[in-house]
């Protein structure tokens, strides 16, 4: 940690259930030179990665739908969302990650993936970088159901999508999650696949 402005960083551990909560004070220099402590809390669930299929022949995408708590609670009614297949690291790199996720939950083997962008997407309390990619995908690569790992509970549905109906469904709101929204538009405004 090199900012200058930040110094005298303590951290408390508040929760190490589901992932780890911990609470920072540290000291802040504002602009005028004065230095003020501050609170804050950031949720470590670790580091994550996303990837959008697609199929340039056929003019799809690959999607996945499954059951989100945290959204349950906060006003969607039915608590599914529409994603891009995404998963944890769990101590592999970013690459190996996403091979992995696109089988387990989609049943696609993929074996090229072109890394797109690197993104905190909620800087003010989550530590996680989401590494996203794209990747095409073709019939033959299809070896198996998908629905996710057995072990995980994650209850995947797969699901296939013309292009320009996944990029409707941002625009209706049946398409919500942010990570999926990027990949959608970086997609579209790149042509990877014809609408």
């Amino acid at each position: 940690m090199k900012n200058p402005k930040i110094k005298n960083i303590k951290k408390e551990l508040l929760s190490d259930n589901w992932y780890t909560l911990n609470k920072y004070t540290f000291d802040y220099q504002k602009e005028d030179g004065t230095w003020e402590e501050q609170h804050r809390e950031a949720y470590d669930r670790g580091n994550g990665a996303g990837i959008l299929l697609y199929n340039k022949k056929k003019g799809t995408v690959i999607l996945t739908k499954q059951f989100r708590m945290p959204t349950y609670v906060n006003g969607n009614d039915d608590g599914m969302m529409i994603e891009v297949c995404a998963g944890l690291l769990d101590g592999d790199n970013p690459e190996d990650c996403i091979r992995k996720e696109t089988e387990e939950e989609t049943g696609y083997k993929i074996a090229d993936v072109e890394r797109v962008f690197e993104t905190y997407m909620s800087p003010g309390s989550v530590t996680e970088i989401l590494y996203l990619f794209v990747g095409a995908y073709e019939e033959k690569m299809k070896v198996g159901d998908g629905g996710g790992a057995i072990d995980e509970t994650e209850n995947i549905e797969v699901l296939e999508y013309p292009m320009a109906t996944a990029i409707r469904m941002i625009a209706s709101g049946e398409i919500k999650d942010a990570k999926t929204i990027l990949l959608l538009q970086y997609a579209q405004i790149h042509r990877l696949v014809s609408n």
